[in-house]
């Protein structure tokens, strides 16, 4: 009698330790299973502010961490805010170039594009018309596959020595084209900047760190209240 108790003894606390390692198991199983959710669910959220520009925006003479996309992107984090910044300048980039880059740069989702074209087109004297026919037709390409994309164009402007009237004609396109197509609008991304011996290259056209920081700043003042609307 005493070893069928002992045996049932046995069996059953047997029967409790299986229960306990498998409530175990569970538990570590549904808290894996959770933490797997919450990952995904957070990079879910995370939305994508693509800045298709030029050099400006590539950062030329800059370390990557200098470019004004970058300071930009240290702000976002600082305020915690569930948006990654993708640079995708690239030196020497005209609209007509960018007009046939961007079917490419749109394969991965897209939130607030900004645009940062046109520089170029200025300094090689690029007719008005055609730079504005290409600056539409990026706004155009984004709103057909992102209807719910908010867009900033950057406005640009030339130098004096392009001439007066060419110069007038080319600092309207970016008001013009924002009103038209209802996006918003950086008056001009140099502004504080351009012409600013101490805050640009030795090129006098592309800001030094410093310079960046106060390009990052104009950009920032139209894209913030786009970033807290969505929250």
């Amino acid at each position: 009698m005493l070893k069928i108790v002992s045996r049932l003894s046995l069996y059953f606390s047997a029967l409790v330790l299986l229960a306990c390692n498998t409530s175990e198991k569970t538990s570590t199983e549904q808290s894996k299973t959770t933490d797997t959710a919450a990952v995904a669910v957070s990079q879910k959220e995370v939305k994508n502010i693509l800045i298709f520009g030029n050099s400006l925006t590539a950062g030329y003479g800059l370390e990557p961490a200098q470019a004004y996309p970058s300071v930009l992107q240290n702000r976002i984090d600082s305020l915690k805010l569930p948006y990654k910044i993708v640079n995708a300048g690239l030196s020497g980039e005209t609209t007509s170039g960018g007009n046939s880059r961007l079917d490419w740069v749109l394969k991965n989702k897209v939130d607030i594009f900004i645009l940062e074209l046109g520089g170029n087109d200025g300094l090689r004297g690029i007719a008005v018309t055609e730079t504005r026919k290409n600056l539409q037709a990026m706004i155009d390409k984004v709103k057909a596959k992102y209807p719910e994309a908010k867009i900033i164009l950057a406005g640009m402007q030339v130098p004096p020595s392009m001439g007066k009237k060419y110069g007038e004609e080319f600092k309207v396109i970016y008001p013009e084209l924002a009103k038209k197509n209802n996006v918003g609008l950086i008056p001009f991304l140099l502004e504080k900047v351009g012409g600013e011996v101490n805050l640009n290259q030795k090129d006098g056209i592309h800001p030094n760190e410093a310079g960046a920081k106060i390009v990052a700043q104009n950009v920032w003042e139209v894209l913030q209240p786009m970033l807290t609307q969505a929250e």
